[in-house]
């Protein structure tokens, strides 16, 4: 495998602290409109993180701006908070799409960080994104979101299929809401909660097959040796695993899989 993992953690550990690392030149920012959060991350010229912010959001569905308003709020205010920290204005910016969704809702994503006064540089994919931290040029990233598994299979380097179907992360909390009798919002606490994951996972996984067989219909008849998933809702111990059963094709799966597509994207910018 070829994943940095260290420029991962050292990403996840900046969100997690608040802190700020030391920059010269200019920053290169990248915003993550997700079904479950609103990351934003920025790096500096070499692609090292200097900052970063997540907040839980709903603004977001299967890919599709459902909260304008709400989006605009949340970049702008996560725009605000690291703008102090790091002493300067953050101008443009890079943001992401699921593979294969309408030109429309494509523009309506790109409104939004230009909303929160980002001038918006590029929209890529977010399975492409991840792949540029991933740091492969062969073989199938699968971005499991909050309400769509996204596909982007590569081939020396080049992206020459993508696709993207609606289930998530989403629809584990809304199996897991069913199954204990709770709320949404107590399912998706629950299925985050790292200490219960031996008693939440087995009721998720059929959810996760299903995934693995979104996967399967579309990497079938293409040469794909490898699967490297990224995404908040890939994060369970066994989630690789189900996918090897099902797919016959090795899994691989970073640590601190959530912040993959979003420092891709800052990096793509």
């Amino acid at each position: 495998m070829l994943m940095d993992n260290t420029v991962l953690a050292d990403f996840a550990a900046l969100v997690a602290s608040g802190e700020t690392r030391p920059f010269e030149g200019p920053l290169k920012v990248g915003v993550d409109l997700g079904t479950a959060n609103i990351v934003l991350a920025v790096t500096d010229s070499e692609n090292r993180p200097v900052a970063g912010m997540t907040t839980a959001s709903k603004v977001v569905r299967d890919g599709i701006v459902v909260d304008y308003v709400g989006a605009v709020r949340a970049v702008r205010q996560m725009k605000a908070a690291l703008e102090e920290k790091l002493g300067v204005e953050l101008t443009q910016a890079a943001t992401a799409i699921p593979p294969g969704i309408l030109e429309g809702n494509v523009r309506c994503i790109a409104n939004c960080v230009e909303g929160a006064d980002l001038e918006v540089t590029r929209v890529i994919d977010e399975p492409t994104a991840a792949s540029t931290i991933l740091n492969i040029s062969d073989g199938a990233v699968v971005d499991v979101g909050g309400g769509t598994t996204g596909i982007s299979i590569l081939k020396d380097g080049n992206v020459t299929f993508t696709a993207d179907e609606a289930t998530g992360g989403t629809h584990m909390s809304l199996v897991l809401a069913g199954y204990y009798g709770i709320s949404f919002d107590e399912a998706e606490t629950l299925k985050k909660d790292t200490t219960k994951e031996s008693d939440v996972f087995p009721v998720v996984k059929p959810v996760v097959e299903k995934m693995a067989s979104i996967v399967q219909r579309f990497v079938a008849g293409k040469d794909v040796q490898n699967i490297y998933v990224v995404g908040g809702a890939c994060c369970f111990t066994e989630f690789e695993d189900v996918f090897e059963k099902i797919l016959h094709i090795p899994t691989w799966k970073p640590n601190d899989c959530l912040f993959v597509t979003p420092l891709g994207i800052a990096v793509n910018q």
